[in-house]
């Protein structure tokens, strides 16, 4: 390509799903804001109850409140563009705006996936541990635990935000996607990004694998620990300890693991099916995640039930 031919991008245009028709995107930008709204609620109010409650200040629930946080940032990075792009038609986002969009984007996601490691080192230590786990857990070596995982997970995505910046950007400016992230900006460089898209992958890969290789071994060591212990009624007792934690780990593994995989043994999905599995599983845990916390966490339910109360009793002494 000559240089007289080059037209240099100065902004990017958010597409979102490709192929949906002009009449649905009312209803799209309005799920979209439904989920918004639900997210920032439901992760309020268990921030709220875990500063107003000193029982929650302890390990098991600081871990949880990292995943709140790094969810409630994710949320906020990537649907407010996208539900103005459904809402009012405008998916235009700045040069500058779409690479920060794309750090925070990789960044939240690699802290969430640590964030879910550390909860299940949590479940480990408390279960195959219990006498230690006190000594183990404290508060100030889990904080230090949720601190590595902002450090850890801040030098892939910044690598890939400073390499990826400066290339030439000519060809279309277009996001195939609904929000801005390493693939899709650098497939409109015009240079052979296969310099930055394999490290890029690696680095992903290794974040959700060394992540997913914790949890995997935290919890075979738990069910092997529980499995020994003799009675039914303390197996399950035990078990339930770590479901919360379970389902919210398949929910933010499981559709990654699926999409890896399926793209490298050849499957391939419409592009607009794919962003909607992406979205789901990139933007439902978050909405779900304070309903797992406060309906699977029996701690969590009896806080709620005592609020409830209190609050049924101030109404009849207002009447």
């Amino acid at each position: 390509m000559s240089v007289g031919n080059i037209s240099f991008v100065k902004d990017f245009v958010i597409v979102g799903f490709p192929g949906l028709q002009l009449h649905y995107y009312g209803i799209v930008s309005a799920v979209m804001f439904f989920v918004y709204v639900c997210t920032l609620a439901g992760n309020a109010v268990f921030f709220v109850l875990f500063v107003m409650t000193k029982s929650l200040q302890k390990p098991v629930y600081y871990c949880i409140i990292n995943l709140v946080v790094c969810d409630v940032l994710f949320s906020i990075t990537t649907l407010p563009k996208i539900i103005n792009r459904y809402w009012f038609q405008d998916g235009t986002i700045s040069f500058f705006g779409c690479f920060v969009q794309m750090f925070f984007v990789h960044y939240l996601g690699g802290v969430g996936s640590y964030a879910l490691a550390v909860m299940a080192v949590d479940r480990y230590a408390a279960i195959c541990y219990p006498l230690q786990y006190h000594r183990l857990m404290t508060n100030r070596n889990v904080l230090n635990l949720i601190l590595g995982c902002w450090i850890l997970g801040l030098v892939g995505p910044l690598m890939m935000a400073i390499r990826a910046y400066p290339l030439p950007y000519c060809a279309e400016n277009t996001i195939i996607h609904c929000y801005c992230d390493h693939v899709s900006i650098t497939t409109l460089a015009c240079t052979d990004r296969s310099l930055y898209s394999i490290p890029a992958l690696i680095n992903a890969l290794a974040v959700l694998l060394c992540s997913l290789a914790v949890i995997v071994y935290s919890y075979c060591s738990i069910f092997v620990a529980v499995m020994g212990i003799s009675s039914t009624r303390g197996r399950m007792k035990t078990f339930s300890t770590c479901s919360p934690q379970l389902i919210i780990i398949a929910l933010f593994f499981l559709p990654r693991c699926f999409i890896y995989l399926s793209s490298n043994i050849g499957i391939k999905f419409n592009t607009d099916l794919r962003l909607v599995i992406i979205m789901m599983y990139s933007l439902l845990p978050p909405m779900i995640n304070p309903l797992i916390y406060c309906l699977r966490t029996d701690e969590v339910k009896k806080i709620l039930r005592r609020f409830k109360k209190r609050k049924i009793g101030i109404s009849l002494l207002l009447l």
